[in-house]
């Protein structure tokens, strides 16, 4: 006689719980927005969203293991969007047959544009410790190895010198964007992001052949 296989079938308290984790989750991400919006990134902590939320530390936890991934959480869905907005920009540069350097060109631009856009949560993340180089699922990570392949493009053929070190001149080209820096560069140095841009898209020309 053959044994039954058992089907396990979430219970009623199970979908329960699952129902409560999205709610709490979204309601960690509306009251870490308003008090982000009210006193910025920085000065709030992560006792204050507990707070403010009515849930346990726990809870907070649970969703959210540092305030770096909060940040980034709340720019999850623009950032979702810039990704999909820069490949689509870059196959139609493709289909337009457009230099590697131009396509590289124009999504430094975007970068600056987005950067500028999300700097104080980009910014606080970064302060947390949510860097490209050890997490493989930040926003900085994906944009360096997009510049990266263009670079890698660039020389394959013929744009740039096949002596450049491709992944070095991504970290160089993508430092000019870190979140700390180019808060910096806007706020001290009284650079606006046309002439950021302006400035990274020079340093690329200038590495041309020809």
């Amino acid at each position: 006689m053959k044994k039954s296989i058992p089907i396990h079938i979430a219970d009623e308290s199970t979908r329960v719980e699952r129902s409560d984790a999205v709610a709490n989750r979204q309601r960690i991400l509306a009251v870490a927005k308003e008090l982000f919006a009210a006193q910025g990134p920085t000065a709030v902590n992560m006792s204050d969203i507990v707070q403010a939320a009515n849930i346990g530390r726990g809870t907070l936890y649970r969703h959210f293991p540092n305030k770096g991934e909060l940040c980034l959480a709340l720019i999850d869905e623009q950032i979702a969007d810039f990704q999909n907005e820069a490949l689509g920009l870059l196959r139609q540069m493709t289909a337009d047959e457009q230099t590697a350097v131009a396509k590289l060109i124009a999504f430094l631009d975007a970068l600056v544009t987005f950067t500028e856009a999300h700097t104080p949560l980009l910014r606080e993340a970064q302060r947390q410790g949510v860097h490209y180089f050890d997490n493989k699922v930040t926003p900085q990570y994906w944009q360096h190895a997009t510049v990266t392949g263009l670079l890698q493009t660039a020389v394959a053929q013929g744009e740039l010198s096949p002596n450049i070190n491709t992944i070095y001149l991504a970290d160089l080209l993508l430092a000019a964007l870190n979140a700390q820096l180019f808060h910096f560069q806007r706020e001290e140095r009284g650079l606006t992001p046309e002439e950021i841009s302006a400035n990274i898209r020079q340093l690329v020309l200038q590495l041309r052949l020809g």
